[in-house]
């Protein structure tokens, strides 16, 4: 089995690592921040234990965790035969990684970025083996969501894009190609549509968020409404994907609001700090919160 590195202890991050390290690949997280690796440890231990218990997974929730190794730095990348980055989405910060992976790493080695909205065209122009570089944008949850968008960057070549298909598949995941760079790809554009009128909604006092998402999940059969995957994803994310699509000359797919603006300013940035379209309580539990009283 190959080694993976993942770049990111967040929570695209650690699902991530989780899911390979359920496929039996070897599996490093690399975070400066050792808070943020505790802190995602600590999740996959949740999550491999309640998938074990299900009977979701094949082996035991602890032989997945011994895959993850924490680390500190990106030392091990030439290592490994896949790298995956998953940090917060800041251009110029994807681009500068990508440029030392390119740098150290054989040319063998797929470089990927999990972005949810930049071209991968863009993240590899500082790299001089622009022709490894791909998209991999993974969807949240990532252990429960088997979707992931594999995209195709202008100097992407077809042998990687076909790895990455298939590598993709060996996670049990389901690879969508993706086969023009675009901002937003394919799925963000289409739930951008469905979030951004589901907002107006709300904000115009036509309807409650909780009955916006449940009409959602009871008449067109989503698992979870579009604010359920707002308080998911983070409410900080979709501004700052929202910034990224405006900056790259797509305003017309950006989400913004006075209400995300004020529930941003309010700290209520969802599921991770137990507060946004809804409020959490400390086991997790859902709960009814009236978002206009902001």
């Amino acid at each position: 089995m190959d080694n993976v590195l993942v770049i990111g202890a967040g929570f695209m991050g650690g699902g991530i690592a989780q899911v390979a390290a359920q496929a039996g690949y070897t599996v490093y997280l690399q975070d400066l921040n050792p808070e943020a690796i505790a802190k995602s440890l600590a999740q996959i231990k949740w999550s491999t234990e309640k998938l074990a218990g299900k009977g979701k997974i094949k082996d035991s929730a602890q032989a997945v965790r011994d895959r993850i190794s924490a680390v500190s730095d990106l030392s091990i990348a030439p290592k490994c035969q896949w790298v995956i980055e998953a940090v917060f989405e800041d251009e110029n910060m994807k681009k500068e990684i990508f440029r030392k992976l390119d740098a150290s790493c054989p040319v063998e080695t797929m470089l990927a970025s999990n972005t949810s909205s930049i071209p991968i065209t863009r993240l590899a122009s500082l790299a001089k083996h622009p022709e490894r570089v791909v998209g991999l944008h993974f969807f949240g949850p990532v252990p429960m969501m088997r979707l992931v968008e594999v995209i195709k960057g202008e100097k992407t070549s077809d042998a990687v894009f076909a790895k990455s298909v298939d590598f993709i598949a060996s996670l049990g995941q389901y690879p969508v190609k993706v086969m023009q760079d675009i901002p937003g790809f394919i799925m963000n554009r289409v739930s951008g549509v469905a979030f951004r009128e589901a907002l107006s909604l709300v904000e115009n006092g036509i309807a409650s968020v909780e009955d916006v998402d449940k009409g959602m999940r009871y008449g067109f059969n989503w698992n979870i409404g579009p604010f359920e995957i707002a308080d998911n994803a983070g409410i900080d994310t979709y501004m700052r994907v929202g910034k990224s699509f405006a900056a790259l000359g797509a305003s017309d797919i950006a989400t913004a609001s006075p209400l995300m603006e004020k529930m941003l300013k309010a700290g209520r940035l969802g599921r991770k700090v137990g507060k946004g379209f809804y409020d959490y309580t400390p086991d997790g539990k859902q709960v009814p919160f009236d978002i206009t009283n902001l």
